[in-house]
């Protein structure tokens, strides 16, 4: 990868940032995103990722951390949050496809983390975009200061190699893709159609899903303009915000 590639990596994982931060899909300025990287001259696998303290609003390209495997900063000023260590690192190891990854807090999709059986049900055509690329942990292993939480990702996502979207019981969720554009896309309507359900549960009516046949069509539908609707939707988004 030359510079000027990294240069544009850092150009978009800061742009997600300050994106999720106007959606308001950040918690404070916990939570963290993630690129990773070919390995450097030494070897070293890299990665890109947020550093604590600095709010998701203020990011800049600047601001991002270069990291290696074991989480030690090797270009940037800052610390790297317990947790994203432990998350991210494990998720890139889990899942060598998702060149981005994405942990989040986010309203409504965590609020389906919190209630017995919580699914992203296919009662809408937004939730048939997920079909058959979401993960469920759940079992609940705190706050992920420690390697333990990472090392259940990884083998949750191992199981799954073909998940690009894991709920965290109790806690989140975590969204790998290709580039940053298609995780920030995924992250984007994800949450929407988590709204929703919730929006739709909350009515007390049971939810109407969709026939087997038509998630699967629309699921394919959804396949098929995944990269060109993710990348045109960020172009957009950072015009209108002028990143």
């Amino acid at each position: 990868m030359t510079q000027s590639s990294i240069t544009s990596q850092r150009r978009d994982l800061a742009a997600a940032l300050r994106l999720a931060a106007k959606f308001e899909l950040n918690e404070g300025i916990c939570n963290h995103f993630s690129v990773a990287l070919p390995d450097g001259p030494d070897g070293r696998t890299r990665y890109l990722i947020n550093p604590y303290g600095v709010h998701w609003s203020e990011m800049r390209p600047s601001d991002l951390l270069l990291i290696d495997e074991r989480g030690q900063v090797l270009e940037g000023e800052g610390e790297v949050e317990a947790t994203a260590r432990n998350i991210h690192i494990a998720a890139h190891k889990a899942n060598p496809r998702h060149v981005a990854v994405l942990h989040v807090h986010m309203p409504y999709a965590t609020a389906l983390t919190m209630v017995e059986g919580g699914r992203l049900e296919m009662a809408h055509q937004t939730a048939c975009r997920f079909h058959g690329r979401t993960l469920y942990v759940d079992h609940f292993g705190g706050l992920a200061l420690d390697e333990s939480e990472g090392e259940a990702i990884v083998a949750a996502n191992k199981a799954e190699a073909g998940a690009d979207i894991t709920f965290l019981a109790h806690h989140g969720v975590t969204i790998g893709g290709p580039s940053v554009a298609v995780a920030f896309d995924d992250l984007y309507f994800l949450e929407r159609a988590c709204r929703q359900q919730v929006l739709a549960m909350s009515t007390g009516r049971p939810l109407k899903l969709i026939p087997d046949a038509e998630i699967e069509a629309t699921a394919r539908e959804w396949r098929q303009v995944l990269v060109f609707q993710s990348e045109k939707h960020f172009e957009a988004l950072m015009r209108i915000e002028r990143i």
